[in-house]
């Protein structure tokens, strides 16, 4: 039997998360994402590795999943926009863990699967 998560704000809310696996995207190794949460709103800031600096935007869907639109510049100077659906968890440590489907939209083509685990400090 599966436990409820907890509301998806006091997941994700001022917290940050690190690159799981993302084999076809553009963060990687050296990336971190900081979400924000107010309500069902989202919003989130994420640099490092090949990403000089990037937004995401989104909502609440539902108990345990998200939907968020990306844009970033990286560090050759590409602009690229994207959006993904994703799945909030926990793992075996509690750690919260994001797993996305995700497309370009803009500046690239393709899409993917990544998932995220938050950084504990």
């Amino acid at each position: 039997m599966l436990m409820p998560l907890p509301q998806i704000n006091q997941r994700l809310n001022n917290r940050r998360f690190t690159v799981a696996g993302n084999t076809h995207g553009l963060s990687g190794t050296g990336t971190v994402f900081h979400y924000l949460v107010e309500g069902d709103a989202i919003s989130s800031t994420y640099q490092g590795g090949r990403i000089r600096l990037g937004h995401q935007v989104g909502r609440v869907t539902g108990v345990d999943t998200i939907e968020l639109l990306y844009h970033c510049i990286t560090t050759e100077g590409e602009i690229l926009a994207g959006w993904s659906r994703g799945t909030v968890g926990v793992d075996e440590a509690g750690r919260t863990t994001l797993a996305f489907v995700w497309g370009w939209l803009s500046g690239a083509s393709g899409g993917g699967e990544s998932s995220y685990v938050e950084v504990l400090e």
